[in-house]
């Protein structure tokens, strides 16, 4: 006599969006089997297992996805690796010059440190080579050997891998997040649980964006100080209709202040030329002089951040105003000269 059982207790279900994400993720890790397979390289199970960190029967797994997909692969006993018959091309998209153009920028691009927060873009640019004709696959060939991403200077987000991966991942999901965070204003680490709205690069660094659980305030996080961060299983709550650049406002960086000042200052003609070839603020607007000076004027929140910018071009510009400015600097500099001059 079969025992029916009964209906399972206290097992929460898994989301629909984790278990999409989920799913996407292995359709990725299976995409990237295919890919080294696909290449000149020797890949048997274990060189499979150890280049996407994961076990062998993962690995199987994969391979057996492929089979029932009807990609024609063997085993060469000879090789002593895995073969994709030289005939098979996997489906993929036409693109045009153009578009394999831009495909390559963006894989130079996500190659950068400090950029490079996930697989990128280059998984997908070697997959559409081998599956794109001659043209297209040599435009792509030609392009990653003459574009590169150089010096950015980038905060270095090497050991923050995984950090940046469940912060994203969480952001995928609608969870929360939970972990212990490194604050300037704080003399020791606190724990904190975070509702995650935004992933975001800002100048050097990426930051968390969201409201710490039980507030509703959103604030910004920099991803390089949080000392450990896990996804939990509870749902996040998102403004629906959240606006980055309503939450940075007009900070001249990241830090919102709570003034708002009219910043104008005034270039030396030896500068003019190269401070114009950027563009350093969204409120930014330049005025010319007939000696060859330049002014910049922008609407910023806050003279913290702005201050450093500043110091930066010193001997070669003029604080017009606001006066608190003028101050700041003028105390900065002396500071500077004090602390050098013992």
């Amino acid at each position: 006599m079969t025992k029916k059982l009964g209906p399972r207790k206290n097992i929460p279900e898994r989301p629909d969006a984790d278990r999409r994400v989920r799913q996407s993720l292995r359709i990725a890790r299976v995409l990237h089997v295919l890919n080294l397979i696909q290449s000149r390289g020797r890949w048997n199970v274990a060189a499979i297992a150890k280049e996407l960190d994961c076990s062998a029967r993962t690995v199987h797994r994969d391979l057996n996805v492929l089979e029932f997909c009807g990609v024609p692969f063997y085993f060469s006993e000879e090789e002593q690796c895995y073969r994709v018959r030289s005939d098979f091309r996997f489906p993929t998209l036409m693109l045009n010059s153009e578009e394999a153009l831009g495909q390559a920028i963006a894989t130079a691009i996500t190659k950068t440190p400090g950029l490079n927060i996930g697989l990128g873009a280059g998984p997908t640019t070697t997959r559409l080579a081998s599956a794109s004709n001659d043209e297209i696959k040599q435009t792509i060939a030609d392009a990653m050997s003459l574009i590169e991403v150089f010096d950015l200077k980038l905060v270095d987000h090497s050991r923050h891998g995984e950090i940046l991966k469940t912060v994203q991942l969480a952001l995928l999901g609608a969870n929360q997040i939970t972990g212990v965070y490194l604050s300037p204003y704080e003399e020791s680490p606190v724990k904190l649980t975070l509702h995650p709205y935004r992933l975001c690069l800002v100048k050097q660094a990426w930051y968390v964006i969201g409201h710490i659980d039980g507030e509703t305030e959103a604030k910004t996080f920099r991803a390089a100080r949080f000392k450990s961060l896990r996804q939990t299983e509870a749902m996040a709550q998102r403004p629906e209709k959240f606006d980055l650049r309503k939450h940075f406002g007009n900070a001249w960086s990241v830090y919102r202040g709570a003034v708002s000042y009219d910043v104008e200052l005034r270039f030396d003609a030896s500068v003019a030329r190269t401070v114009v070839e950027t563009n350093w603020h969204h409120t930014q607007t330049e005025k010319k002089h007939r000696d060859g000076s330049v002014t910049l004027m922008f609407t910023v929140d806050g003279l913290e951040e702005i201050q450093r910018w500043i110091l930066g071009w010193t001997g070669d510009v003029n604080i017009v105003s606001p006066a608190e400015l003028r101050v700041a600097i003028i105390e900065r500099l002396r500071k500077g000269i004090d602390d050098n001059s013992k």
